[in-house]
């Protein structure tokens, strides 16, 4: 059965607010993925520094831990190709049949300007 964790920075700085919704979207979602990565979006913004963050919830339904060494995700609307980086994250370590909530950051000038940032997917490649 899939259980949702927050990594430890996520649980000391996650508003009320926050980590009410992202536990809604994963009630909605927990039963969807059976051997499989499915990332849920949960938001899509530009910061002060016009990086694209990408925030999802990472669903690791396969049997084995997933990391992100060397990984690339592509980030689409509606099947165009709006942002695609290989990111290594060391921090991230999803157990299997674990969610957990993550911010994927395009750098400016790594994504393609479209507005509004929505209903967007992210996928490995």
């Amino acid at each position: 059965m899939q259980q949702l964790r927050f990594e430890p920075a996520w649980d000391r700085t996650l508003s009320t607010n926050d980590r009410q919704h992202i536990e809604n979207i994963f009630q909605e979602t927990k039963h969807i993925h059976n051997s499989s990565i499915i990332f849920s979006p949960i938001r899509e913004a530009v910061n002060h520094s016009e990086a694209l963050l990408i925030t999802v919830l990472i669903h690791n339904g396969m049997e084995q831990t997933l990391t992100f060494h060397n990984k690339r995700l592509q980030y689409k609307i509606r099947d165009e190709v709006i942002g695609d980086q290989v990111f290594t994250l060391p921090a991230l370590s999803i157990p299997s049949k674990v969610s957990t909530p993550w911010t994927f950051i395009y750098p400016k000038g790594s994504y393609k300007q479209s507005v509004p940032f929505k209903n967007g997917k992210l996928n490995i490649i």
